[in-house]
């Protein structure tokens, strides 16, 4: 892994860890992990392989990150306190995040540095996946929609206790953290 690979997948996991204590929900909740996932997407994300079973892979990991994206902003508690809405992952939101990142930080070590290269290339010929590129797009986009869907998750659960904090009854919100 390169220096740059490190520090966006150290970046990805400290935006957690952060909303680990309480804060205030506010546009930077939303920028900086979809800012740090645009640039990761813009970086590796040259082409969309499809031939094989390349997309059926590419398929099956992203929806891994979206279940992951989706069930992390469920498990973030998002209340009203004074008029603001404040946000904290819960121990549960933190997991499956930490989960999903160390996943596929854990895959690229093995790959480049545990021997699994070959382990990947036997796998990718039995199951027809084409080649590198195939692997790079699907856990690209399996951390892309990770992160999209927890922050839209999120976001729409946020619009929702707005209308709390605004004075209107709250729609009834998939939490579970309450």
């Amino acid at each position: 892994m390169t220096t740059t690979e490190w520090i966006t997948d150290i970046a990805l996991v400290l935006v957690v860890f952060r909303q680990l204590r309480e804060d205030r929900l506010d546009r930077k909740t939303f920028l900086i992990p979809l800012g740090i996932v645009a640039f990761v997407a813009y970086s590796y994300l040259d082409s969309v392989p499809t031939g094989g079973n390349d997309l059926v892979l590419i398929g099956a990991l992203t929806a891994v990150g979206a279940a992951l994206g989706v069930a992390g902003g469920v498990y973030t508690r998002i209340r009203a306190l004074g008029g603001q809405l404040m946000i904290k992952a819960g121990a549960v939101s933190a997991i499956l995040w930490v989960l999903g990142m160390g996943a596929r930080m854990g895959f690229q070590v093995w790959v480049e540095h545990g021997g699994g290269a070959d382990d990947i290339a036997r796998f990718s010929i039995a199951h027809h996946i084409t080649g590198d590129q195939a692997w790079v797009t699907a856990f690209v986009l399996m951390a892309v929609t990770e992160v999209v869907t927890r922050v839209g998750t999120i976001y729409v659960r946020s619009r929702a206790r707005a209308g709390a904090v605004a004075g209107a009854p709250a729609a009834p919100v998939l939490d579970r953290t309450a």
